[in-house]
């Protein structure tokens, strides 16, 4: 595995070089972060360059790195991950690409190199409000048509905005504003002697 990965590491600083911004190796796998700006370029060299030979896009999701900032740690709020995968060479790969603006969080559509990205991309941004410039059905896939938000982000409320009922009187659907009350749940602990017949 160790050669394998080195093998994967060295083919990497060879054809991409100065285009990759950081390389980080952990737990067996290979991680790149490469610029917003580039990443279409650089997702072509990475499926048509033969010693690299990523055929396939796996998964793409978006993070949202905000909660770290409470630890201290500093850089974008938004990344978009990506896993890629080379059937030729059986090599596995990640990776990032940092959303340059925290406020309006986007990055090119990789939809063109890759075009099982497509609903991945909507997934992103749906849940996160990522944008991917020069996708072209860039809309909602999981949640409602008239969804306020974007409920994967870490300030998004956990009741949410808006709440759907059924309306028995007026035989429709009806939107309103949350009703619920937030409150805390601490759980009932029950310590019992001979619990299970144990002494």
């Amino acid at each position: 595995m160790t050669q394998k990965l080195d093998k994967l590491q060295e083919t990497l600083s060879a054809t991409l070089g100065d285009a990759i911004v950081s390389l980080k190796r952990d737990r067996g796998e290979i991680t790149i972060t490469v610029a917003a700006a580039r990443w279409p370029e650089i997702g072509q060299r990475l499926r048509d360059d033969p010693a690299l030979r990523f055929e396939q896009l796996i998964d793409l999701a978006g993070v949202d790195w905000s909660d770290y900032r409470n630890e201290g740690t500093e850089g974008p709020r938004f990344t978009v991950v990506s896993h890629l995968l080379s059937v030729s060479h059986n090599w596995r790969l990640r990776v990032h690409v940092n959303c340059p603006d925290d406020d309006l969080p986007a990055v090119p559509s990789i939809n063109e190199v890759w075009n099982s990205a497509n609903w991945f991309e909507r997934e992103a941004f749906d849940l996160f409000g990522i944008l991917f410039e020069g996708h072209e059905d860039l809309r909602r896939i999981l949640t409602d048509y008239g969804f306020i938000g974007h409920p994967m982000r870490k300030d998004f409320p956990v009741s949410g905005h808006v709440e759907m009922r059924y309306d028995a009187e007026t035989k429709r659907v009806i939107y309103q504003p949350v009703t619920i009350e937030p409150r805390e749940n601490v759980p009932r602990v029950v310590r019992e002697d001979n619990y299970g017949g144990l002494h």
